[in-house]
């Protein structure tokens, strides 16, 4: 079994869907799906003094422009092991890009939490909750000599097109339609966010 693939598209919907955490809240480590085998691998050891600031995961039946499984952290009282599946709900979106690719992260809350359950946007949490995850994205790949770059950060209906779209994207890449996601140049991202704003 393979949770990326193998699991009821009922189970994964735009406005609340089944993640599966890959990283605990709090972990220096940098866990991640072997798409292979479906199990857990340890990609690396965080180089910065820094920690999850939330359980991290991905959300399955989905393709992100950075050729993975579309990203997302689950606000939750405690640190969740890796792969636990978590029922969630969406309330914003974390816009990057890192190493040429779009690499956009949904935020959602643990629909079991009583503490997060209760948040229907992002906007609604403390400063600090949006400012620690900016903070944390934008160095915690620095000392790798790689770059990041939070470009946005946006609402709950933001972050439910993102899934929409990454869900067709993932069955457009299953049937072939196309093979991956090419990398784009920074001032592009910019052009094609800001030209959307304007519309």
């Amino acid at each position: 079994m393979n949770i990326w693939h193998d699991i009821d598209k009922k189970r994964v919907l735009p406005e609340s869907f089944t993640a599966v955490i890959e990283i605990p809240k709090g972990s220096h480590c940098k866990y991640e799906l072997d798409k292979t085998t479906g199990l857990i691998k340890l990609d690396r050891v965080l180089y910065t003094a820094t920690y999850y600031p939330a359980n991290y995961g991905f959300i399955p039946l989905t393709y992100a422009e950075d050729n993975d499984p579309l990203d997302v952290l689950v606000l939750c009282e405690e640190s969740l092991v890796p792969l636990t599946l978590v029922e969630a709900r969406p309330i914003g979106i974390i816009r990057m890009v890192d190493s040429g690719y779009i690499d956009e992260k949904i935020v959602a809350v643990c629909s079991s939490d009583p503490f997060y359950s209760n948040y229907k946007e992002l906007k609604e949490l403390p400063d600090y909750v949006g400012d620690e995850i900016r903070h944390f994205f934008r160095v915690y790949k620095s000392l790798e000599g790689k770059e990041t770059s939070v470009t946005s950060i946006e609402g709950r209906e933001a972050a439910i097109e993102v899934i929409k779209k990454d869900l067709k994207a993932y069955n457009d890449y299953m049937e072939g339609r196309f093979k991956a996601y090419e990398p784009i140049e920074f001032d592009d991202f910019l052009d094609e966010r800001q030209a959307k704003r304007v519309k």
